[in-house]
């Protein structure tokens, strides 16, 4: 497996593994969430809004991301932005194809993203994620690698 700079022509394969990848995420924060609360964020298919915030994350330019290959087939992505204000770097999404998660590619594409953020000079990272179920993964990959849980509550209600 190798670690490469994003270019658009992984674009097809990089939306494809995502979307596998966030399946049981988002189906387990359609369980989580009230589904009035959970129809206003995603009102149609989430797989649409899901598929455009890729897009739009390669194509960002505030936006730098590294693809992990595996035998000529890409496994797996990640996007970091970078807050110079804060001296802060975001892992701001990352996902591994099913097929090749839990053989730690995901940590190996963060820590490269963490390696990036230290040579662009900031001081500390941070990630989002969800605590549902389907995030239970992600996680665990966060930890793996050094990351500290910040409890914050949020609470939604349909208006």
């Amino acid at each position: 497996m190798r670690i490469e700079p994003y270019a658009p022509c992984y674009l097809d394969s990089v939306i494809r593994l995502s979307l596998r990848a966030w399946t049981p995420v988002f189906d387990s924060i359609q369980k989580s969430l009230n589904a009035d609360v959970y129809r206003a964020f995603y009102s149609d298919n989430w797989r649409v809004s899901q598929q455009e915030a890729v897009e739009g994350v390669c194509a960002a330019e505030d936006t730098n991301v590294w693809v992990a290959i595996d035998t000529d087939s890409t496994v797996g992505f990640v996007a970091v932005k970078l807050h110079s204000e804060d001296s802060m770097g975001e892992v701001y999404m990352v996902a591994v194809d099913p097929d090749f998660q839990g053989h730690g590619i995901g940590a190996a594409l963060i820590e490269r993203a963490l390696d990036w953020m230290k040579d662009a000079g900031m001081s500390i990272a941070m990630v989002d994620t969800g605590g549902d179920p389907g995030h239970a993964p992600a996680r665990h990959t966060y930890e793996k690698v050094g990351f500290k849980l910040w409890p914050v509550a949020r609470y939604f209600k349909k208006l």
